[in-house]
């Protein structure tokens, strides 16, 4: 059986999801499955792969099997997403520029339109 790594994990809305509810506190099986609207052998096989992923950890009590978030795995994704912070800040900020100097040229261009409209004097006769 070859290992999954924690992307394949992520890459699922109900994985995403399980892994949130496992967060806050374990759940055994039944209540993990009671969430979601899809068969319990499907939420079983999201649990098998969130626990060849390492981000969950099933224990045994009695006759239930509990269901526990392991999230240190998560970091595996914060240094990846991490290496591309300082490259998408640079474009943002980029962007931002941008768009500021559209605007400011929009605006130069308004206020020198407003001069020429309003820079004729009108002759206005008085009434006697």
């Amino acid at each position: 059986m070859s290992r999954r790594d924690v992307f394949q994990a992520i890459a699922d809305p109900t994985r995403r999801a399980i892994i949130g509810m496992l967060a806050a506190a374990p759940l055994n099986l039944n209540s993990v499955a009671n969430h979601f609207k899809v068969s319990r052998p499907a939420i079983s096989k999201h649990i098998k792969i969130l626990t060849e992923c390492g981000l969950v950890e099933i224990r045994q009590e009695g006759r239930e099997r509990f269901c526990e978030a392991r999230l240190d795995k998560l970091n595996e994704v914060s240094n990846w997403v991490e290496q591309y912070s300082a490259f998408w800040n640079m474009k943002l900020d980029a962007l931002e520029n941008y768009l500021d100097s559209l605007q400011h040229q929009q605006k130069t261009k308004r206020k020198s339109s407003v001069k020429k409209k309003t820079g004729r004097k009108i002759a206005v006769k008085k009434h006697k």
